[in-house]
């Protein structure tokens, strides 16, 4: 065992599940280590132990003081069925019919571990006495749990970085809906960037900053966006999996500090509001090399080239696999309202240079070390390991076969191109065809996501909406 581990002793991590299975790095060990304290120095009496389900919602558990350092230890128990959900919180198989569970070792609601990551642990701003900490999970016997996100996403950049040497950087712009006590409009819609309405919302500003800067998450702006009583976060580039760690920490923070103050905070797309503009998740991102974090997309100065060989294949499997990977960039049957002509957001699959109408706006050039793709075809619903999952596999696939980009697009909403998916039952029929991302990402995971989008896809079918009411009760 490591010096740092010898150091803590008997303390955190040691002589239990964690230990035996390997599951802790030094860094974790010796994070764990600083929780204990921070917690006694706060007053910590309660830690939330959450994970991430397959729609990038945390769930867990609230532990004591004292219930918290034998979880350093080994780990907290919860049903397996977690991950095995669809939005609605239905398991979408027969959980007690082991023939009928995707993964044996999860039937009957049998139990899974939740391992907390110390060097996520935050003290909340908005909770009294109150930290946080994310969790992986395990199967009893030691091995990930098969359906989890963040084992998905970290398989991934595992391989890219130890058969490439590249890893994923990325940035977040993400928007949302706030609304009042009532679910009224707190702004007007078409004043984008306006300083009034940033005024007028000041007191939310107010809550938003001072709670995301004290959890560390980069923040960089808040603004005002286009629809109506719509606000927009962006973060400091970072690797892609504490990205992701952070995003899930966000959204839940968004929702919770506006709730305590009054407010409703939404992350649909499209809320059924007067005046609404759809919210989208504009996802920034580069491969950079693994060791020296120099940016592999960036054409070497003076070519002239806008990206290197290996941003094109990159780009080229963005746009090839568009339509598959929708499912995990517009996950809800509602992100897919969004997809309009002259909207900000894109309705067809193409990319073009610093163009925000494009599905891909390329944002950089020879010698510029910014150099990126900025991809506008996600929701701000999409659970973000699988969105950033979904593209590492789409390029990879892209740069392993010399897939063409194409020329850029003057005219992203009249160019000649395949649409992307109207719906998520066409995104998901994509998913089903696509072996690309069976490859990456696993037949097995790619069969479960299926399984859990059609368990939505058929309620939504089976149920009687508000426009059909008023379109065919009369009439017939």
């Amino acid at each position: 065992m490591s010096t740092v581990v010898d150091l803590l002793g008997t303390g955190p991590g040691r002589s239990g599940f964690i230990e035996e299975h390997g599951l802790w790095d030094d860094a974790e060990y010796a994070a764990a280590a600083q929780a204990l304290r921070i917690i006694d120095e706060h007053g910590i009496e309660l830690v939330r132990v959450v994970f991430p389900d397959h729609h990038g919602t945390l769930r867990g558990k609230a532990l004591t003081r004292e219930g918290f350092e034998p979880a350093l230890r080994n780990g907290v128990t919860a049903p397996s069925s977690l991950v095995l959900k669809d939005t609605s919180g239905r398991s979408v198989y027969p959980v007690f019919d082991a023939a009928g569970t995707p993964a044996e070792k999860m039937a009957n609601a049998s139990d899974m571990v939740l391992v907390p990551l110390p060097t996520t642990f935050r003290v909340l701003p908005w909770a009294p006495r109150t930290a946080w900490i994310l969790c992986d999970l395990q199967l009893p016997d030691g091995s990930p749990v098969p359906y989890a996100p963040r084992h998905v996403l970290r398989r991934v950049l595992d391989r890219m970085r130890t058969e490439r040497d590249l890893a994923l950087t990325v940035g977040l712009e993400v928007e949302f809906h706030v609304f009042g006590p009532d679910r009224e409009c707190l702004t007007p819609g078409m004043q984008l960037l306006s300083e009034a309405a940033v005024d007028a919302v000041d007191a939310v500003v107010q809550v938003l900053r001072d709670g995301l800067h004290a959890l560390d998450l980069g923040l960089r702006s808040i603004e005002t966006e286009f629809g109506t009583s719509q606000l927009e976060l962006t973060f400091a580039p970072k690797p892609a999996l504490r990205a992701a760690d952070d995003m899930v920490l966000c959204r839940s923070a968004v929702k919770q500090l506006c709730a305590r103050a009054g407010y409703h905070a939404t992350f649909m797309s499209r809320p059924h509001v007067p005046d609404v503009a759809s919210s989208g998740w504009h996802l920034h991102q580069c491969l950079v090399d693994a060791e020296t974090g120099e940016n592999r997309f960036m054409a070497e100065a003076g070519t002239g080239e806008q990206m290197s060989e290996l941003a094109r294949g990159y780009l080229g499997g963005l746009l090839s696999h568009a339509a598959a990977a929708s499912v995990f960039t517009t996950p809800t049957i509602n992100g897919y309202k969004r997809y309009r002509p002259m909207s900000l957001a894109p309705d067809r699959v193409l990319w073009g240079e610093d163009n925000k109408g494009a599905m891909v706006r390329v944002i950089g050039g020879a010698g510029d070390p910014a150099t990126r793709f900025e991809n506008r075809s996600g929701e701000p619903a999409a659970n973000p390991y699988l969105y950033f999952a979904s593209q590492v596999a789409s390029g990879l696939d892209g740069i392993d076969h010399r897939l063409d980009p194409g020329e850029p697009s003057d005219r992203p909403y009249a160019d000649v191109a395949p649409r992307l998916p109207q719906s998520l039952m066409e995104a998901v029929a994509a998913l089903r065809a696509d072996t690309a991302f069976q490859d990456h990402l696993g037949a097995d995971f790619v069969q479960h996501t299926i399984a859990i989008k059609e368990a939505e896809i058929a309620r939504f079918l089976s149920t009687v909406t508000d426009w059909e009411h008023a379109e065919y009760f009369d009439l017939f």
